[in-house]
């Protein structure tokens, strides 16, 4: 079939136009910011600083525990968005502004082992199952009847990821006892979305 020639030039510049869309070059020399102004980000821990940043590989891809998509349910449930009402859900650069501020606390709500075999650098380790006795750690008094919180720190809490229920059963435990939900934030993400994102972990200690 003839094609009339007024019709074959607009194919070809409706091409010229759409190839942009469809063919990107590789870009020689890729870098993995954390944001497009921010390489990485230095916070203080007990053992001294540590630089947290992306893995700068960019076929990197997850394996082993971490590559699972799917875990029986219960207990491995997804989680809400909210956990508890007052308290913030949070993602990745929120956990790095927590991790530099001095009066905030970023807690791994993990069991041991868990926070041991690798954590967020700078989390704290506080078991979901014993955080509301160790109320004391985060800022509160204890008192006749529990807790004073009327000091009580910001703090944020994680565990394993948006199927694991560790963190928001602590932070319904620790809004129970008496600690200020505006006061709590939860990273529902957790460690496998910190792994995805290829941010550094370190062993807990």
């Amino acid at each position: 079939m003839q094609i009339p020639g007024a019709l074959t030039t607009l194919l070809g510049l409706f091409a010229l136009l759409a190839l942009p869309l469809f063919s990107v070059p590789a870009t020689a020399g890729e870098t993995v910011h954390i944001r497009p102004d921010l390489p990485s980000v230095t916070v203080q821990t007990p053992q001294g600083p540590v630089t947290i940043a992306r893995n700068p590989d960019t076929s990197a891809t997850l394996s082993g525990e971490w590559a699972r998509i799917s875990r029986p349910c219960p207990p491995f449930c997804i989680q809400p968005i909210s956990s508890a009402e007052g308290v913030r859900t949070i993602g990745e650069l929120e956990v790095l502004e927590i991790l530099q501020d001095p009066e905030a606390v970023l807690v791994d709500s993990r069991t041991p082992k868990w926070y041991t075999d690798g954590t967020i650098p700078g989390a704290v380790s506080i078991p979901w199952s014993e955080i509301a006795d160790r109320l004391d750690e985060l800022g509160c008094e204890a008192d006749f009847d529990g807790w004073d919180c009327a000091g009580a720190r910001p703090v944020a809490l994680f565990c394993n990821g948006m199927w694991c229920g560790q963190s928001p059963t602590a932070i319904r435990a620790m809004i129970a006892a008496g600690y200020p939900a505006d006061r709590i934030s939860y990273y529902r993400g957790g460690m496998q979305d910190w792994r995805i994102l290829g941010l550094t972990v370190v062993p807990g200690q």
